[in-house]
């Protein structure tokens, strides 16, 4: 078991076996960096260049020094999500405050700029936009979100 590591601020890296986690941390407010195809000296560096958090399943890499490493063990994203949570503690941001994609931070968007880019529908049945400053995706409190919140509240 892992000892509680409280960085501030804190800011995660995600390794490549750890996709789907790295997303869902950024649904729930923590600046979390995916490093889909790094090896595992250029992972160790980014976490010591960025001060950030190395997250990994990766026994023998989570045995390396040089940089805060927290050892992922739970199979399931609830289990991992609460190991996180456990270890680290709660978000430093608001849910729904990242970009799902990217990390960016979101930015409230008044809707009457997004006619373009934006089905009538959405427009029409939405009142809250938000939009991604690095990567332009925008994002709304859809269906899609309640079922998050489920899964989170279920933990």
């Amino acid at each position: 078991m892992n000892p509680t590591i409280n960085p501030l601020p804190l800011r995660l890296l995600a390794d490549g076996m750890l996709g789907r986690l790295a997303r869902w941390l950024r649904i729930l407010g923590y600046d979390t960096v995916y490093a889909s195809d790094t090896d595992d000296t250029e992972l160790l560096r980014i976490a010591r260049a960025q001060d950030r958090i190395l997250l990994t399943a990766d026994h023998g890499l989570a045995r390396r020094r040089g940089a805060r490493i927290l050892l992922i063990e739970a199979q399931d994203l609830e289990g991992q999500l609460r190991q996180v949570r456990t270890a680290l503690g709660p978000p430093p941001g608001d849910e729904l405050s990242r970009c799902v994609v990217c990390n960016g931070r979101l930015v409230q968007v008044d809707k009457s700029m997004l006619a373009d880019r934006l089905p009538p529908y959405v427009l029409t049945t939405q009142k809250e936009f938000r939009r991604c400053p690095d990567c332009g995706r925008i994002f709304w409190s859809g269906t899609h979100v309640e079922k998050m919140r489920a899964l989170l509240n279920n933990q």
